[in-house]
């Protein structure tokens, strides 16, 4: 089972990254504007409306809750990748480095993931979506109240764990609806 969790993850992320870096070509690095709240409420909107269409059933916009789960995907890197750079780091950032970088957080996160996995002996596959919808707004209220605190926490991780977090529920998910094969 390991090994075809391996497998699809890389599916997943590969086509995220595909269009992620669609979206450096067609925009270039105009995320780097965005402060980490900001990436942070970015991210609990698209949350949100993926809570939203499951409990009405319904959606009138037409982009997907798939799509919504690969845009939490790509704002989580975009997070990761931005809380890594110096202050000074200019705001035009040239394609082969965000690509590098990209991969840099990815193949930090897949580690992450397949420790967890180990250890939780695949529990996620038994997971609703629904309930994956919800560890991730939750995940999300942590994470502003850890930005609102100024990241001073007595005893949680940081942001980046839970951004690291988010980023691999949003896999587990894409994986469970196929995003990939």
């Amino acid at each position: 089972m390991e090994n075809q969790t391996q497998q699809q993850y890389d599916q997943v992320i590969a086509q995220c990254r595909t269009l992620f870096l669609a979206k450096t070509h067609d925009y270039g690095t105009a995320w780097r504007i965005l402060r980490l709240p900001s990436i942070t409420d970015q991210l609990y909107i698209k949350a949100q409306r993926i809570r939203s269409i499951q409990e009405k059933g319904t959606q009138l916009v037409a982009d997907g809750v798939e799509d919504e789960f690969v845009a939490i995907v790509n704002y989580c890197v975009i997070a990761l990748m931005q809380q890594g750079l110096p202050a000074d780091a200019p705001l035009d950032l040239e394609a082969a480095a965000v690509a590098r970088a990209y991969d840099e957080q990815v193949a930090e996160n897949r580690l992450l993931l397949f420790a967890k996995n180990h250890d939780y002996g695949e529990a996620w596959r038994q997971m609703r979506v629904e309930s994956i919808t919800d560890i991730i707004l939750m995940k999300l209220h942590r994470t502003k109240q850890i930005e609102d605190l100024g990241g001073q926490t007595k005893v949680s991780e940081g942001v980046e764990a839970n951004y690291r977090d988010m980023l691999n529920y949003a896999v587990f998910v894409l994986i469970k609806m196929g995003f990939g094969d």
